[in-house]
């Protein structure tokens, strides 16, 4: 099983948090897309003969590209790949692009999961955020991509930010369950280097993001969605049975991907690589022919770190005797001696070879598999 992920890096306006890649200039758009097919062909050898069971158009905003741009590129990655006919095709989509239309469209392009950055469904929190739609559109998207016949709907939301009280929070949650969306992925509020919202809280225009809120709310957030019937089988992801991501999955599984355009990753089990984020080379390297990126090779150590930290982040959970066979006696037998003071503290449990982070050892998840890396 491998995956393929399409970077479309372009949006209508900048979120003050953001600080992935993208334009809002549309101007390199039809370019853009041009490029991407060229990339689809010059990469048909990088995933072998596997079969794609999973494609996911992200961003930026996806749903910025018309129907003839989304269809070209799904005709030419089933030209170059053999994409499962079952495939999972996710595109992540912003609340004001999705008028039924537009739902319709990407219905008929057999697009089958939408992800949408809803972020918050209270107009302060949008405001500050600097998000294009408004509270309205948050909600009302939902309704109409169900009645379009979207069932594998998820939803992104954002906890911890600054006027984001314990109540406000729940009425988010609240909503997107009594929705009926299948699968929610929530993230705590962090304030990147370079970003707007970095500068406004340097220069004291805007609150700090407090982290004994941040905690607060993902405890919170653990309780609902356990009472909900949510599985938690990634520290930001929840799901009913039967809706995980597939795509992301195959990320937490170590499994292969393919990253198409600007700034989009690859990674083949032994190496990852990464193109490079400037839409401008992007295009010009492209249209000589050559795939602008750097590689960087897996070292054994690598790869160990690499699975600890995404495996203690899923139910699944870290499997000793994996490591074992993967790794060796030796690193096997050192996780198993490190990994014993989390069991003590109850951040961790273990349940025969697995080892897995317990609700509390979640609030913990980056600085535990740290300190297990080699």
């Amino acid at each position: 099983m491998s995956g393929i992920y399409i970077h479309i890096p372009f949006c209508k306006q900048a979120c003050y948090y953001c600080n992935f890649h993208f334009s809002t200039s549309l101007s390199q758009k039809e370019a853009m897309v041009k490029s991407i097919l060229q990339e689809i062909t010059l990469r048909q050898d990088y995933l072998g003969n596997d079969t794609i069971h999973t494609v996911y158009f992200g961003g930026g905003t996806p749903s910025l590209l018309s129907k003839e741009e989304l269809q070209a590129i799904l005709d030419k990655l089933r030209e170059h790949f053999n994409i499962a006919p079952d495939a999972e095709i996710t595109l992540e989509a912003n609340p004001d692009d999705l008028s039924m239309e537009k739902l319709q469209e990407l219905k008929s392009l057999g697009i089958n999961r939408l992800s949408i950055g809803v972020q918050s469904f209270h107009e302060p929190d949008l405001q500050w955020m600097n998000r294009a739609h408004n509270s309205t559109q948050a909600k009302e998207c939902i309704i109409q991509a169900k009645a379009a016949g979207f069932n594998n709907i998820t939803i992104d939301l954002i906890y911890g930010g600054p006027g984001l009280s314990d109540e406000g929070w729940k009425e988010n949650v609240e909503l997107a369950i009594s929705l009926g969306i299948p699968h929610l992925s929530c993230y705590a509020l962090t304030v990147e280097p370079g970003t707007a919202l970095d500068s406004f809280i340097r220069k004291k225009k805007m609150e700090a993001v407090d982290p004994e809120r941040a905690a607060r709310h993902f405890e919170m957030l653990m309780t609902w969605m356990e009472a909900a019937g949510y599985e938690h089988y990634e520290i930001s992801n929840f799901a009913l049975p039967g809706w995980h991501s597939q795509h992301n999955s195959s990320y937490w599984k170590g499994l292969s991907y393919l990253g198409l355009g600007p700034s989009a990753h690859s990674f083949n089990r032994h190496s990852r690589q990464w193109n490079v984020a400037n839409n401008a080379l992007y295009i010009k390297s492209i249209s000589a022919g050559k795939i602008p990126f750097e590689l960087e090779t897996l070292s054994v150590e690598m790869q160990f770190n690499e699975y600890i930290m995404t495996s203690l982040r899923t139910k699944a959970g870290c499997d000793l005797g994996w490591v074992e066979e993967r790794f060796g006696v030796d690193l096997a037998k050192q996780l198993t001696v490190q990994s014993q003071r989390y069991l003590v503290k109850g951040w961790m449990e273990q349940h025969g070879t697995t080892l897995r982070l317990t609700p509390a050892g979640r609030l913990f998840a980056d600085g535990i598999a740290a300190d297990l890396f080699l």
